[in-house]
């Protein structure tokens, strides 16, 4: 059998059955494998530097206000998890425990972290001593565990990789104002670094995080017009620094208690760039977080002066852009350019015989499949403007799908009409009651995705009940 037709092709129809498209592409991409520990994987090189990529831009956005990286331990006592009743109780259907150490059962509880809060908390409690120590801006890049029952590759699973951000300062305002600037870094990452347009708000009451006064959120809208909670930034007030004896002294000398924030992104984000961008030739990345942004093909390579000219090619462009140079001589051509545009390089470079003695390369676009000669003269110029077209070009193609799955409705008909010929948000109006938040998610599937910061008047009443509408919320399926 040839190598071409050893390659695998068959990804499953994005329209026909998106969940294992998706399967399809975190595999034969070679992002991640399934492994021995249920609910875990296995995250792959390639996989990896899209993280990467993710963690160095974010990261340096976070040092650009002042938050500090730090690393807490793995493993928090029972009595830490159970000193914010609220918190705990959010938590609890999720928590691992370790009840053993080298044979012996422990003498209390230890919990792998579901998240940090405690533990930042009690170190918080012994760090605080005056308003000059304020604010603490600190974060970690860690990994964490939930037991999730059903779990998907990035999106969800049981281990994941994410940063957690924990911070205290003096006052309501300064803490408030903390809270926003991390939500817009994060608007920052997803639209700026991933092409791929937010919507900005609060959750409701009942979609808060456990123990926080308010919880603000980026929400992204996949292919499938369902929706993802890309990332959250949380305000306690005074809830975890009152429980753990968080205290300074401030200006006038008297003991106060700190305001507390905590925020956070994960390597869902990476689930979170293959729906959106994928298509039925795999996944599609954008330039500025694909870890390959050109990869140069020789063409013919066993000819004289080809795999030399492009190797010369290879050595030039890597000072600028990040490259790959495929010189496998097992593999047709044919069955490269079917291989890289399935791992979502944004820019193939092929270059053969005929090019070389004419001065140029073939150059094809991933997001379009467009193809451009180029002058060898003047591509390592031209692939810069090249690359931030096709990530301006990803993004308007992400915010085109958000707008044509944005709806409105002001009945129940119209609201489940609407997700079942067009499942994307849904804007409605509501009375600020749970029960009718209860409602809407038990008769469409449908969860409030946010309080959009930007609101509009779609009726006087609640979609729902009728009765006089307090706000604009945005609805939609979820992920």
């Amino acid at each position: 059998m040839s190598k071409e037709k050893e390659f695998v092709k068959e990804i499953t129809n994005i329209e026909e059955d998106f969940a294992q498209w998706y399967t399809d592409i975190v595999r034969k991409a070679e992002l991640a494998d399934y492994t021995d520990t249920k609910g875990c994987i296995a995250i792959k090189p390639y996989g990896y530097a899209i993280w990467e990529n993710i963690q160095k831009y974010t990261d340096e956005k976070f040092k650009q206000i002042g938050v500090k990286n730090v690393y807490l331990p793995l493993l928090i006592p029972e009595h830490l998890l159970n000193k914010e009743k609220e918190h705990v109780e959010g938590f609890a259907p999720e928590v691992a425990w370790v009840t053993e150490g080298g044979q012996q059962v422990l003498e209390e509880k230890l919990c792998i972290r579901p998240t940090s809060e405690t533990m930042f908390s009690t170190l918080y409690s012994k760090w605080l001593t005056s308003w000059r120590d304020l604010p603490m801006l600190y974060n970690q890049w860690c990994n964490v565990f939930r037991w999730e029952k059903e779990t998907r590759p990035f999106l969800r699973s049981r281990e994941f990789l994410w940063q957690e951000g924990h911070t205290i300062h003096e006052t309501e305002e300064e803490a408030k104002e903390f809270t926003l600037k991390i939500l817009d870094i994060y608007a920052d990452v997803i639209e700026n670094l991933l092409a791929i347009p937010v919507l900005k708000g609060v959750k409701t009451p009942n979609e808060k995080f456990a123990g926080a006064e308010a919880t603000y959120t980026v929400e992204s809208l996949m292919h499938d017009g369902r929706a993802l909670q890309a990332g959250t930034s949380h305000y306690f007030g005074q809830n975890f620094t009152k429980n753990f004896d968080i205290q300074f002294q401030d200006r006038e000398g008297k003991q106060r208690y700190a305001y507390q924030t905590s925020w956070g992104i994960s390597t869902r984000l990476i689930g979170g760039v293959i729906m959106a961008h994928g298509d039925n030739r795999g996944l599609k990345l954008p330039p500025r977080v694909a870890p390959i942004q050109a990869v140069i093909i020789p063409v013919a390579m066993q000819k004289e002066g080809v795999l030399e000219k492009a190797t010369e090619l290879f050595q030039t462009l890597k000072k600028t852009y990040r490259m790959e140079l495929d010189s496998r001589d097992n593999y047709t051509p044919g069955y490269k350019f079917n291989d890289w545009e399935m791992r979502g390089v944004p820019v193939r470079i092929e270059l053969g015989p005929r090019d070389i003695e004419n001065g140029v390369c073939m150059v094809v676009r991933r997001d379009t499949g467009e193809k451009l000669s180029i002058s060898l003269t003047e591509i390592e110029e031209k692939l810069g403007s090249l690359l931030e077209e096709i990530q301006n070009n990803m993004y308007q193609e992400c915010l085109q799908i958000k707008e044509k799955r944005t709806t409105t409705a002001t009945t129940m008909e119209e609201f489940a009409k609407n997700l079942d010929e067009n499942q994307g948000y849904v804007k409605a109006m509501w009375c600020g009651d749970e029960a009718c938040e209860d409602k809407i998610k038990e008769m469409t599937g449908a969860h409030s995705r946010c309080i959009p910061f930007e609101q509009e008047h779609i009726s006087d009443t609640c979609v729902c009940c009728g009765k006089p509408a307090k706000t604009m919320v945005t609805w939609g399926r979820q992920y």
